[in-house]
């Protein structure tokens, strides 16, 4: 079989992959053990079964079609009637599903896709680059790795013709060490979009694995979604309980409080974190809070509108805010959120009652393409 052959063949399988994915991508969204799975660049992704189609041969004794006695609608193969089965009983296991590799970029494509999510619209790029390699020029010293061909043999032959050498019934020309030309270079420094994603959740009792588990698989998702859209991704990590303070990603989602819960401690953290470390004129900030919504007091909820209104919103690209249902929490902040942001377009708010509820969460929080 040709490469030509080969290669269509396989992207036409890629493409019935990729149906697959999109067809059961709400299911795949709401599966954490998929997480587990995730290498640096690419995750497995197990997709139903897709059957190739294959020729199956009957007994040769039967003959062929248009051999021997027959009426239409008669098997052309040995077949087994009903009730006759001989096999014995087996201890092996059924038919797997498949799996196969995508990389990060394929299934933010296809998330993108399937949520009609817009490309986000950049605002922190002036002052933050990343250095370049443009070649500029040509100088007659450098590595061999950087030799110019055309440029060496051109200035070989100019040689070679000036000093009567050059015969052209027989054109060879063997260029010196001075004839040897080689690339310039120099390091062009390009505008990067970088982005930092600051990650906030309630640690409190009445936030238990399950809430943690959404929270954890939604993040995925959005990382997932901004690094696509950005060349670097910074996360950070602030869990609270009645104090805040920063950890890595590990004990992020997996620590476990208990006491009261001031949300304020959180933000206060991540605008001292913004003021720190993250210009907005250099950088695009994505602040993200998951909690069940029960907050200490009314006077810690005005304290959290106050530093959202006048500290972390006019800063960020978007700040968003998932309220995890629990069976402990009232539920009332994402109300209070909603009476002051309600209509404020850089404001995502999201109820998410269970795991069903993470795929249009990640619609509301990503849906703006801020």
């Amino acid at each position: 079989m040709s490469p030509l052959r080969i290669k269509q063949d396989h992207n036409r399988f890629r493409e019935i992959v990729r149906g697959k994915i999109k067809e059961n991508l709400r299911k795949y969204v709401q599966k954490g053990e998929m997480l587990g799975k995730k290498g640096k660049d690419v995750i497995s992704i197990p997709v139903p079964s897709i059957d190739i189609p294959h020729f199956q041969f009957g007994s040769r004794k039967k003959g062929g079609v248009g051999q021997g006695p027959g009426e239409p609608g008669d098997s052309l193969g040995k077949e087994q009637q009903e009730g006759e089965g001989t096999g014995k009983a087996g201890e092996g296991e059924g038919q797997h599903t498949l799996e196969v590799d995508l990389s990060l970029d394929e299934l933010a494509e296809i998330l993108g896709e399937e949520l009609a999510l817009p490309r986000i619209e950049t605002r922190g790029r002036k002052n933050l680059t990343t250095p370049k390699v443009k070649y500029s020029g040509v100088h007659t010293t450098g590595p061999e790795s950087l030799r110019h061909f055309k440029r060496t043999y051109k200035q070989a032959l100019k040689r070679s013709i000036a000093n009567g050498t050059y015969n052209p019934e027989n054109p060879l020309v063997v260029p010196t060490r001075e004839d040897k030309r080689y690339r310039t270079w120099r390091l062009d420094p390009q505008p990067q979009s970088n982005a930092v994603v600051i990650y906030m959740m309630d640690v409190s009792g009445s936030m238990g694995d399950e809430q943690k588990e959404i929270v954890r698989i939604e993040s995925f998702w959005i990382d997932t979604w901004l690094r696509a859209n950005y060349k670097g991704l910074e996360t950070r990590y602030i869990i609270h309980d009645a104090v805040a303070r920063e950890v890595d990603r590990e004990t992020f989602f997996h620590t476990r409080e208990s006491g009261g819960t001031m949300i304020s401690s959180a933000y206060k953290l991540c605008k001292e974190m913004m003021d720190k470390d993250y210009d907005s004129g250099s950088w695009n900030i994505y602040p993200f809070h998951f909690s069940d919504g029960d907050n200490w007091s009314a006077d810690d909820t005005r304290a959290c509108i106050s530093l959202l209104r006048d500290q972390i919103v006019p800063k960020a690209n978007q700040f968003a805010y998932g309220q995890v249902e629990s069976p402990y929490g009232s539920g009332q902040f994402i109300k209070d959120l909603r009476e002051s942001f309600g209509k404020t377009e850089t404001v995502a708010l999201s109820e998410i009652a269970n795991k069903d509820a993470i795929y249009q969460s990640i619609k509301d929080f990503l849906g703006k393409g801020k």
